[in-house]
């Protein structure tokens, strides 16, 4: 099993920013470029949702609690993805997981990173 690595989280307060990282596994750095990554999210008592995806080939997309506002991007030579947070709201607090996926593969996830946005 894959394990992304995310940092970056922490308190802010809302309209501020914040800048998510998460690092891919050394397992997979050759073959970085052929996976889809992305950003979700988990709030307290609510279901994981998607915040950002970058796939291969394919423009990034977003949520639309977040358009606008967050930019998913991704450092091949460096084997990170990041997710840049603008104007953050205190609906924006929650735990932020890295995602890795190919069809062969299936979906990886990292640990999380808690973001805490005070109003």
């Amino acid at each position: 099993q894959l394990q992304l690595v995310e940092s970056g989280g922490g308190l802010v307060q809302a309209g501020g920013s914040l800048r998510l990282s998460c690092a891919a596994p050394r397992a997979i750095f050759s073959v970085f470029t052929t996976y889809d990554m992305g950003w979700y999210r988990q709030a307290p008592e609510k279901q994981r949702e998607l915040v950002a995806t970058i796939a291969v080939g394919r423009a990034a997309e977003y949520a639309e609690s977040v358009k606008g506002r967050f930019t998913i991007s991704r450092d091949n030579s460096r084997k990170k993805v990041y997710l840049q947070m603008n104007n953050l709201e205190p609906e924006d607090t929650a735990v932020y997981y890295c995602s890795a996926y190919t069809p062969s593969t299936g979906l990886a996830w990292g640990r999380g990173t808690q973001v805490n946005v005070s109003s």
